[in-house]
């Protein structure tokens, strides 16, 4: 599952709004746990959050968090199920401002994705100036779990950033 992941999604620039919405959920919904464990229950944040549509995400009720609460296909941590809810309320705000999620979180890079030069995993880091300037931003909107390490994540994870090393076969191709 991890190397179709990578072989196939991870880094390759993406520019559909759902698509930045879920990496972003997904991505806070990973703190503290394994990729693995979220990519195992991908299909079922899928369901309970409606295709990561922001639009009906955005509309959850307290009813609605307790109905997730239930759900042992997702992670079930309360915090991080209001988060989701909360961000698509602020992705449909900066998608009003902006016109979209895309054009927001690309013109953190620039509006093309960053091409870095690792050579070992040591080289990579957790963090850079441009994920702190997302997190920074996402915080002051309202968002929450969109720390500048898991805004990193979620910029390598949606291809803003090629962190392929330079010896991986995916590097040239994203």
């Amino acid at each position: 599952m991890l190397r179709d992941y990578h072989d196939r999604e991870w880094g390759v620039p993406a520019h559909d709004d759902r698509v930045l919405f879920e990496f972003l959920v997904l991505e806070g919904a990973q703190a503290g746990l394994s990729w693995m464990t979220i990519l195992r229950k991908r299909d079922a944040y899928r369901k309970a959050f409606k295709g990561f549509d922001p639009a009906a995400v955005a509309r959850f009720t307290d009813a609605s968090v307790e109905r997730l609460m239930g759900l042992s296909t997702i992670v079930r941590n309360r915090r991080k199920i209001e988060s989701a809810i909360r961000n698509a309320r602020v992705v449909r705000s900066i998608a009003a401002e902006r016109a979209s999620f895309d054009a927001y979180v690309w013109s953190f890079v620039g509006g093309q994705p960053r091409k870095n030069r690792w050579k070992t995993m040591a080289d990579i880091p957790a963090q850079t100036a441009q994920a702190q300037a997302l997190s920074k931003d996402l915080i002051a909107r309202g968002a929450n779990f969109v720390g500048p390490t898991i805004c990193y994540a979620f910029m390598q994870g949606t291809g803003m950033v090629n962190d392929h090393l330079v010896s991986c076969f995916r590097y040239r191709q994203v």
